[in-house]
């Protein structure tokens, strides 16, 4: 899901179950997509999310709000337009986060 017209959502969170509940209620709040789910050590997670900006940015505060009453959300950002060589070269899963996953 590439393009200049999606936006990219991110909400990090201090605890696993946190982000499920922002996951969870982001995908249910807005048509976005989930393309990343990356613990990052010391108990935080980052979601990342994509979609057209209205939706991206509807589903990250309704996942921030759920994440709160959870645990800790540490970051929320939406970023329009996401320029393709970010994508491309930061919005890589690392190996570590990859064997976490599975």
């Amino acid at each position: 899901m590439s393009g200049t017209n999606l936006a990219l959502g991110i909400i990090e969170t201090r605890s696993y179950a946190a982000a499920i509940e922002a996951a969870d209620a982001m995908v249910k709040a807005a048509k976005v997509t989930i393309t990343g789910f990356i613990p990052t050590g010391g108990g935080f997670v980052s979601i990342l999310v994509r979609g057209d900006v209205a939706s991206v940015k509807a589903a990250v505060e309704s996942g921030a709000e759920l994440a709160e009453k959870v645990g800790q959300v540490v970051a929320c950002r939406v970023i329009p337009r996401l320029h393709e060589d970010v994508e491309a070269n930061l919005l890589t899963v690392p190996p570590m986060a990859k064997e976490a996953a599975a």
